[in-house]
């Protein structure tokens, strides 16, 4: 009887392994079940992060942010890329500079990391692999930023952060240091990384301060805006691999403050007060997506939190953090874009709305739609997570870059 018990429990056990394991994934969807192991990894760790959290062990982000420390790769030069951790403006950056022989002077990207504000870094294995792989295939110098983190810092910082870094690399005296060409300058950033990307290149708009102008912005997979957390990319996508709602809800409003009131609102979609009801003609996805994102999703008026909330935390209402709250006016001026959003991706409907929003300005945009990707796929383009989908989309961005930089 004592084997049967063993023999059930084992059973009982590998049943619930592949239930965890096992996620319903779409069909189009090539490695299903290295994704589905991806999936269930990343599921282990929210859960872990929720349990310390709710135990008062560890803060929810700090558990995550272990996934970081874990992927840490200290600076190292190779044969065609020189690379260093220093500071541009007291922010700490790591530096690619290609060792190639350049006709003449060079490109350069300036790369924000993702991780909802909260979490990743710049020496992560993913980011130095696309930040070598950036400079070497186009012989350019890439700058990629760590900027300061949540939760023990909370918005503006980390777009101060950003914004400081390239504001610094602009400056002609560093640009010829670096053998930049001032003309052929773009700002990067995937997920957090993107929406602050899309921030400093509105900012640097209406800073006379700085001189040169970004040749071109290029967006990956971005955040872009706080009013609706309903859209149909988060109706639909709720629970799909690696961002699932509650844990954009956390990152949304962790990244303005640590008080779960603001979360507990989001969460409900209750949180913009009704004296700024006129910002949600910049997000009305009934105006802004294409009939085959709308599907059967129908539009409802938002339902209006306290005034408390957005006085207490104005950050979720700035446009520094919502850069879909722009004007048309300011969109105007903007440099050329690449957008590249993936269908199952909660964010995926701000990249679009910000995608037609800029192309009815007359920016020249590349909105590049990835049918069969989720969030953060292109990151796993190394080790043994590594994701043909993550290649593609990886290629796809630099060679963008490549013909238009």
């Amino acid at each position: 009887a004592d084997m049967g018990a063993k023999l059930l429990c084992l059973f009982l056990a590998s049943v619930l392994l592949a239930y965890y394991v096992y996620t319903p994934i779409p069909e189009d969807f090539e490695e299903p079940w290295k994704l589905m192991l991806v999936a269930a990894g990343f599921r282990a760790i929210g859960h872990l992060a929720e349990v310390a959290d709710q135990l008062g062990l560890m803060h929810y982000m700090e558990v995550l942010m272990l996934i970081t420390a874990a992927e840490y790769i200290a600076p190292m030069s190779d044969e065609n890329v020189t690379v260093m951790d220093t500071e541009f403006s007291n922010v700490a950056v790591r530096l690619y500079l290609p060792k190639k022989a350049s006709d003449g002077l060079r490109r350069a990207v300036v790369y924000f990391h993702g991780g909802g504000w909260c979490v990743g870094q710049a020496g992560m294995k993913s980011y130095d692999h696309l930040a070598r792989s950036t400079s070497n295939r186009l012989n350019a110098v890439v700058v990629s930023v760590n900027y300061r983190l949540a939760p023990k810092y909370h918005f503006p910082v980390q777009f101060e952060d950003v914004y400081s870094v390239t504001k610094f690399f602009l400056q002609s005296s560093i640009l010829s240091q670096y053998g930049v060409d001032p003309e052929r300058v773009c700002v990067a950033g995937d997920s957090a990384g993107g929406n602050l990307a899309t921030a400093v290149a509105q900012q640097l708009l209406e800073d006379a301060e700085v001189e040169t102008k970004l040749k071109a912005q290029a967006l990956i997979y971005p955040a872009l805006q706080t009013l609706d957390l309903n859209l149909p990319s988060y109706q639909e996508n709720k629970n799909k691999p690696i961002l699932p709602k509650s844990l954009m809800v956390k990152f949304w409003s962790e990244y303005f403050t640590s008080d779960s009131s603001l979360r507990e609102a989001m969460a409900s979609n209750r949180h913009v007060p009704v004296e700024s009801s006129h910002l949600f003609q910049f997000v009305n996805w009934s105006n802004l997506l294409p009939e085959e994102l709308k599907k059967d999703h129908v539009y409802s008026q938002p339902t209006y939190g306290s005034s408390e909330l957005a006085q207490k935390y104005p950050g979720f209402l700035d446009r520094r953090a919502a850069p879909l709250l722009a004007s048309d006016a300011q969109l105007r001026r903007l440099p050329l874009t690449y957008i590249l959003t993936c269908e199952h991706d909660i964010l995926r409907d701000d990249g679009v709305m910000y995608a037609r929003r800029l192309q009815a300005a007359g920016v020249p945009v590349a909105h590049d739609h990835v049918k069969d990707a989720f969030h953060g796929a292109m990151m796993f383009v190394s080790g043994p997570t590594e994701l043909a989908v993550g290649h593609r989309m990886l290629n796809r961005y630099i060679e963008w870059l490549n013909e238009n930089l």
